[in-house]
């Protein structure tokens, strides 16, 4: 499948074999990674003589080191950018226009979604959506890889429950992927919290094409029956530290605890969260929570964090080699597979 020349803004833009393609190809270069030999089709050095740049305005530690290792194992170079003058002293679309002479591909990780369309608008080169307000793709990728994984279903057969803040960037992208793919999505959240109304049109719309079912409800029971993965996210998304106190009021009885997780009916539940995750005290922020909301955890407890159901670590490795499979799929000169 030709994905070159592609940028990866939102899986919107992808369709169900686009989306599953690149889930292959995470496999099989997760397999050439660690296991010899391989599909023939995926060769070696697929990012050779190619240079990729990381504008950050939001911190990070999964994303910046997810590309920064995909794209060193595969051969390209990076540049990691925070201190850049795009927006200050000189405008967007002549900084993305700069960076697409010097680069192969611009990864941005920020606030505006509209950021990352402008950047595609003007770069010329491949622009990878590494986190806006409003999108998460690439975590989308991994979540449905480490899924894969551990459920003995294929992806159009599962069931997938988010519990917490339904309208955060990691429900809004999950509600598309899952939609996408033909994968049952049930969000539980209170109702100030719903998915915007745009997006649940455009998901239905997905979905009808799709066979996915769409279950949103305030409700856990209802969300969770029959699921085959439990999600959860903070309850606070960067820049929304201000609400914390609002947050947790209304959050706190979507706690994914154990008893949730029996709610499902399914034994073989695994447990996702994209991270970081409030599960016990040992951050600052935790700590301050505790000391402020007298919580010791927050959107998981520790218990169900550690357990078996749990994947968590496995879905962060996961991030690496989905976002190695998007860059190489969209500027590699090598790619047979």
């Amino acid at each position: 499948m030709k994905l070159k020349g592609r940028s990866f803004l939102t899986l919107k833009d992808y369709t169900k074999d686009e989306i599953m393609y690149l889930i292959s190809l995470a496999e099989e270069l997760k397999k050439k990674k660690y296991v010899k030999p391989c599909d023939p089709g995926v060769m070696g050095n697929l990012l050779s003589g190619k240079n990729i740049v990381l504008l950050f305005d939001k911190t990070s530690t999964r994303t910046r080191c997810s590309f920064e290792v995909a794209a060193f194992d595969e051969g390209a170079g990076v540049t990691f950018l925070t201190n850049s003058q795009m927006g200050k002293k000189e405008s967007l679309e002549d900084t993305a226009k700069v960076l697409g002479r010097l680069y192969d591909g611009i990864e941005y990780r920020g606030f505006k979604h509209s950021v990352v369309e402008d950047l595609a608008k003007y770069a010329g080169v491949p622009i990878w959506n590494g986190l806006t307000d409003d999108d998460h793709p690439t975590q989308v990728l991994a979540d449905f890889l480490t899924a894969k994984e551990h459920v003995k279903k294929p992806l159009d057969k599962m069931k997938l429950a988010y519990v917490g803040d339904g309208r955060n960037n990691v429900a809004n992208a999950l509600f598309i992927g899952a939609t996408k793919v033909g994968m049952d999505f049930a969000v539980a959240t209170p109702e100030s919290l719903f998915p915007a109304k745009e997006l649940v049109d455009e998901c239905k719309a997905f979905a009808e094409t799709s066979g996915s079912k769409i279950t949103i409800t305030s409700s856990i029971e209802e969300a969770v029956k029959g699921a085959d993965i439990i999600y959860t996210d903070i309850w606070c998304s960067m820049g929304e530290e201000d609400k914390m106190a609002e947050r947790i009021a209304l959050l706190k009885p979507y706690q994914v605890t154990m008893d949730v997780l029996k709610l499902t009916g399914n034994e073989n539940c695994i447990f996702e969260h994209c991270l970081p995750s409030f599960h016990d005290l040992n951050t600052t922020t935790a700590q301050m929570v505790k000391e402020k909301f007298g919580l010791d955890e927050m959107e998981v407890t520790d218990e169900v964090f550690r357990s078996s159901h749990s994947v968590v670590f496995d879905e962060a490795e996961n991030r690496m080699h989905t976002i190695k499979a998007v860059m190489v799929a969209t500027i590699s000169d090598s790619l047979r597979f």
